[in-house]
């Protein structure tokens, strides 16, 4: 028995020896995994590439790495022609498949012609794309980015990821992001014998070069990256047979991971018939062990202090390109029962410096609304506070990298301000998000299915649940009533209010000093959070705005406003999305619905344009137009007809999708263009005329782009391929332009 403890004592011991030393040798080596630095640069629009790229810096040092970030525009901060360590990018695309601003400067710079084609020969990196399949030029600004960089001498250590928004991000992002650890390692592993070299980020310390050596990514860096659901299947791991004994593989795991595991132990069935929803799950999920985010390092520390002077303005003014103008009119162009009631409003900016053109568009500086600022401070038990003024400081504890005060947040902002003009509560909370609340809920079961919907294995429910119903912060804390955030996390987590982007609907020929814009009043129908449903955020706070003046359809003018409601703009010009210089060139718009709206203004520009210069030579002119019903939702209807009357439009094609009389003929746009294929194909492949596009991006965008593929294929007899080709080659040369939005 004796002999047996012994035995044991000496066993144990033994363990704790090789365990000791087995530490000891990797605290040995952390000084020089310590210097494995990366580059991290983001170009971002909305935040959401800062917001990957940020998450990317954090994690480095969990994964022994350090990475050092900055955004694209931070050009003095990083020198590509210097730099020796792996690079990773991170951007999104904007607008008809251009770069975001931030990013604009760098997209020109690597374009120029003068570089050589080994420029960025020593440059190794990976690249990560967003962007969004209903719009065109899916993820364009990466892939510009990544051919660049390859036409130039760059190497990928890692496979481009593309992410989609219109499915979800994360879908990608997740592994991606995963799989990205092991590639910069395996880069590295295979310079462990070279000297070290200074890097081309602008900082002081050595680090280990990367070598021309690495001319291939690893093979665990080529893996494909699908566009397909995460398996909701998780396989456990398996420990070890052998007593005692220490792996590298699950040392490595307990220092450092990026994934935490959650046991399924604790978890209770829910009784029989209780179906899945946002607050309940069901077997597989319910039973299974869940990998979940690494939770987001804090950084902010918020106080609230009485407030000592009058509080700020009712919106932000804090650039020189926003303008507060008065709304001079607003008028309803659809009859009271049409399915969309449709607003033309009528801005004064004879006082203010907009110098606009047709086809511009223009962003309204929008609140939140009253009700569910209310209801999101009372929630937060915050309601006798609300005056308080909010002071935000950097924790000096905090782990974040390159750690930042919000710069849309203004100093001593009250917290009524914050909620109102400064915070996207109605965005749909991200995963990261998601973690954090975890720590914040009480109730166990409430928890477990927060852990749910972050993880992989509830990505499914993530999306279902929380991504396609567009679940905002208020809904989510309405959801699970024990989870009680604070403020700091709050404004951690929820991104910045965006300004809403309007196509302008004039020309400041026809109406100087005044700008147009229509939109449509977005109504969301009623779900079980929003039982009477709700209005779009800014197209329901313009139409409260402007309701007391508002002239409707068919009726005269008999409002009598003491005083015009006002709001703020910023100017967004558009330098392609604008009539064609020389006046002789054909022009096709296609623009249902509002989607006319920048058309109106290229017609009352040209109607002025062909008035004022009968002897030049104007190209023809052809708009197709859609709507529901001739008599209820026919936008502009006289004024088309006039521009018709007058020659500044040649052609109006016109189909009603709803009209019973109609049916025989084309419903949708895209039939009457199949209807003119010849002319159209003559227009752009003969004349060289233009296509614009204005509306809908996830529909009718997409349907009018193939019905072109198939016209071009049909007329000039080739495949579909050598269409889309033809189609291509169009949008490179700037001749198939889209304004879209979904």
């Amino acid at each position: 028995m004796v002999g047996k403890v012994c035995k044991s004592v000496l066993y144990n011991v033994a363990n704790s020896f090789l365990l000791e030393s087995y530490l000891c040798l990797r605290l040995y080596r952390m000084p020089c995994e310590v210097n494995r630095r990366f580059l991290v640069l983001y170009g971002s629009q909305r935040g959401q590439a800062q917001s990957i790229a940020e998450g990317i810096a954090d994690e480095a040092g969990e994964q022994g790495l350090v990475a050092d970030i900055f955004c694209l525009s931070q050009h003095d901060k990083f020198n590509l022609e210097r730099q020796r360590d792996p690079v990773v990018f991170v951007v999104s695309t904007t607008g008809d498949g251009e770069p975001p601003d931030t990013s604009l400067k760098f997209v020109k710079n690597i374009k120029k012609k003068t570089l050589a084609a080994d420029h960025y020969a020593h440059l190794h990196y990976a690249l990560l794309g967003l962007g969004d399949t209903n719009y065109a030029n899916f993820c364009n600004c990466g892939k510009t980015i990544d051919q660049r960089l390859q036409e130039l001498g760059g190497k990928h250590f890692y496979a481009t990821g593309h992410a989609d928004d219109g499915v979800g991000l994360e879908l990608v992002v997740d592994p991606w992001l995963e799989g990205l650890w092991d590639a910069i390692k395996g880069a590295y592993s295979k310079m462990a014998s070279l000297p070290t070299e200074s890097s081309g980020s602008l900082r002081d310390s050595q680090t280990p070069d990367l070598r021309d050596s690495i001319n291939k990514p690893s093979d665990s860096s080529t893996a494909h990256v699908k566009l397909s659901l995460l398996s909701l299947s998780n396989a456990k791991a398996q420990s070890s047979d052998l007593p005692g004994e220490v792996s590298e593989q699950s040392v490595a795991q307990a220092e450092s991971s990026s994934m935490s595991e959650i046991q399924s132990g604790d978890t209770v069935a829910p009784p029989a018939g209780v179906e899945a929803s946002l607050t309940c799950s069901l077997p597989p999920l319910s039973e299974t062990s869940l990998n979940v985010p690494a939770l987001p390092p804090p950084y902010l520390e918020v106080k609230l202090q009485e407030a000592t002077t009058e509080e700020e303005g009712s919106s932000p003014l804090s650039k020189e390109t926003v303008h507060e103008v008065p709304i001079s009119s607003a008028v309803q162009l659809t009859s009271d029962d049409s399915v969309k009631t449709a607003l033309l409003l009528e801005l004064d900016i004879s006082d203010h410096p907009m110098a606009y053109q047709p086809g511009d568009s223009f962003d309204v500086l929008c609140p939140n609304r009253d009700s569910e600022v209310e209801e999101l401070v009372q929630r937060l038990g915050l309601q006798d506070r609300r005056s308080c003024q909010v002071q935000l400081s950097l924790r000096k504890d905090t782990k974040k990298k390159a750690a930042q005060l919000p710069s849309y947040i203004p100093e001593m902002s009250t917290l009524l301000y914050l909620f109102t003009w400064c915070m996207e509560i109605r965005s749909v909370p991200k995963k990261a998000f998601l973690r954090a609340l975890v720590e914040c809920t009480a109730d166990s079961g409430q928890k477990r299915r927060l852990q749910e919907l972050c993880s992989k294995q509830g990505s499914a429910d993530y999306n279902l649940y929380v991504r396609d119903s567009s679940l905002g912060l208020l809904d989510l804390l309405t959801a699970f009533p024990s989870c009680s955030p604070p403020l700091s996390l709050l404004i951690e987590q929820v991104p910045k209010l965006q300004p809403r982007p309007y196509s302008v609907a004039s020309s400041s020929l026809r109406h100087p000093g005044k700008l147009h814009f229509v939109f449509n009043v977005v109504e969301f129908p009623a779900c079980s959070w929003w039982p009477a449903g709700r209005r779009g955020l800014c197209t329901g706070w313009l139409y409260d705005l402007v309701d007391p003046m508002l002239v409707h359809h068919g009726k005269a003018d008999s409002s009598s406003v003491l005083e015009a409601p006002r709001v703020r703009v910023s100017l967004r010009p558009n330098v392609s999305f604008r009539p064609p210089s020389d006046p002789s060139a054909p022009l096709v718009m296609v623009g249902p619905g509002t989607g006319v709206a920048p058309f109106i203004g290229f017609l009352q520009q040209r109607e002025k344009e062909r008035g004022e210069h009968p002897e030049v030579v104007f190209g023809e002119t052809w708009l197709f137009y859609g709507c529901r019903h001739r008599d209820k939702d026919f936008l502009f209807r006289e004024e088309l007809q006039g521009f018709v009357g007058n020659g500044s439009l040649t052609h109006l094609k016109v189909c009603f999708s709803r009209d019973s009389q109609d049916q025989a003929g084309p419903r949708y746009v895209q039939h009457n263009l199949l209807l003119h294929a010849k002319d159209i194909c003559n227009i752009l492949l003969q004349q060289n005329g233009r296509l614009y596009v204005c509306g809908d991006a996830k529909n009718m965008a997409k349907d009018v782009n193939d019905t072109l593929i198939d016209l071009v294929a049909a007329e000039l007899h080739l495949d579909k391929l050598e269409a889309m080709k033809r189609l291509a080659s169009l949008r490179e040369e700037k001749r198939y332009l889209q304004d879209v939005w979904s």
